[in-house]
């Protein structure tokens, strides 16, 4: 359980980086060349992987955290599950 928390923080980090550095390097620049607005091809280009990397991160943060909460809703189950049994095991035993 804690290695998907562990992916869920590394690629929340690796968002929030390239999310930084998007709004920092290259924040008026949209990473897809216009013919009729002139953009240097380097900004162009720095955005387009700078958007990859936070589309990609994102969605892997959010499928870790999907993940994680699915393993903790069933670890519930089971501690309730579990639990159950034993109140039931007091009852009947007396």
């Amino acid at each position: 359980m804690n290695e998907g928390w562990k992916v869920f923080w590394l690629f929340a980090v690796v968002f929030a980086v390239a999310f930084g550095a998007e709004r920092t390097f290259v924040a008026d620049v949209v990473p897809v060349a216009f013919a009729d607005l002139p953009q240097p091809l380097w900004a162009v280009l720095t955005a387009m992987v700078l958007r990859a990397l936070e589309l990609m991160s994102g969605s892997v943060s959010l499928i870790a955290l999907i993940l994680m909460c699915g393993v903790w809703a069933d670890h519930l189950r089971q501690v309730q599950v579990s639990a159950q049994d034993r109140l039931k095991a007091r009852f009947i035993e007396k």
